[in-house]
């Protein structure tokens, strides 16, 4: 494979200009194929509070401008080892979630093609579930670490089995995730009941709460995240809203207590290594950021889950 190509140098072009791409990478279009790739998904007709998360992934992008190419925590150029390219946005129904889980599912089998690896862009934590059927396709039931202020697990809302809230209880309906490999972390705040938490760990999950990071100290954290994982294929979704609000404002479903950045992205960074095979950045609701805090979060996250799925390729791994 040629040399890959690489985003905008940002000592030449100002970062207000020049391509609009995550981390101004080129097209999909542009590369041909990528061994990384990230696209969005502008949809939040699944949630239960405020909207807006169908505007994230642009926002995400805007947010991105800033990064540069060399990780240092890493010691790795994510953009120089691999390709990665940025494949737009992928176009669902608004109106109809059954039509829009299934186009979502069909994108991401169709981008992963020949190895590659996805990091999408939400959209709200419906997403999830076609994203988890596309990887169970590629890898059988995949280990899930998923960052959230909530559970995610519950049954229904309103009679609806497609929600926000609901798309890791279907993933363990549907035989999708590796029960022996499951984590919430991050997770805080009031439960409609104890019934909740049963639920969940009938399903399978362990939790480490954002008061277990807070008093166990982050390395204790992924110490035992990864001795859960192994080896396993691994697929981890976060909700932005897995960080306090002073760090994440720009969230449908707020939680007081949660994570810093700081924590969230150290405990990725201790990930280095693991079978990451994909993942997402989902619940980004540009109309409640401030600042840019929440895209700003959200692009720092996402380029370093690209940094780990990079370095999974440069291994050969991938």
């Amino acid at each position: 494979m040629a040399d890959p190509i690489g985003p905008v140098d940002s000592s030449k072009v100002p970062r207000y200009a020049g391509r609009d791409g995550f981390a101004r990478l080129p097209r999909l279009d542009q590369v041909g194929r990528a061994d990384v790739v990230v696209a969005g998904v502008p949809f939040d007709s699944g949630v239960s509070y405020r909207p807006g998360a169908r505007f994230g992934p642009t926002h995400i992008r805007e947010a991105s401008r800033l990064l540069r190419p060399y990780h240092p925590a890493l010691d790795v150029s994510p953009f120089a080892i691999a390709q990665v390219a940025d494949a737009g946005d992928i176009a669902v129904n608004p109106f109809n979630i059954g039509e829009a889980i299934e186009t979502i599912e069909d994108a991401a089998i169709s981008l992963t093609e020949g190895g590659t690896r996805l990091v999408t862009f939400g959209g709200d934590h419906t997403i999830a579930l076609p994203l988890l059927r596309a990887a169970a396709k590629r890898h059988g039931p995949v280990a899930l670490l998923h960052f959230d202020a909530h559970l995610d697990t519950w049954d229904t809302y309103f009679g609806a089995e497609y929600t926000h809230g609901t798309p890791f209880r279907r993933a363990f309906e549907e035989g999708i995730i590796d029960t022996e490999a499951l984590s919430h972390v991050g997770t805080r705040g009031p439960l409609y009941g104890k019934r909740d938490l049963e639920d969940d760990r009938r399903f399978g999950f362990g939790i480490v709460t954002s008061s277990d990071v807070y008093h166990q100290g982050v390395n204790e954290v992924i110490a035992k995240l990864r001795d859960r994982i192994g080896d396993r294929p691994l697929y981890i979704s976060i909700d932005i809203d897995v960080l306090d609000p002073a760090h994440a404002p720009g969230t449908g479903t707020p939680e007081a207590g949660g994570m810093t950045s700081r924590e969230l992205l150290e405990i990725l960074r201790g990930f280095r290594g693991l079978n990451l095979i994909g993942a997402d950045v989902v619940e980004v609701s540009p109309p409640y950021d401030h600042a840019e805090l929440t895209g700003v979060a959200a692009s720092h996250v996402a380029y370093d889950l690209v940094s780990l799925l990079a370095l999974r390729h440069d291994e050969g791994i991938a």
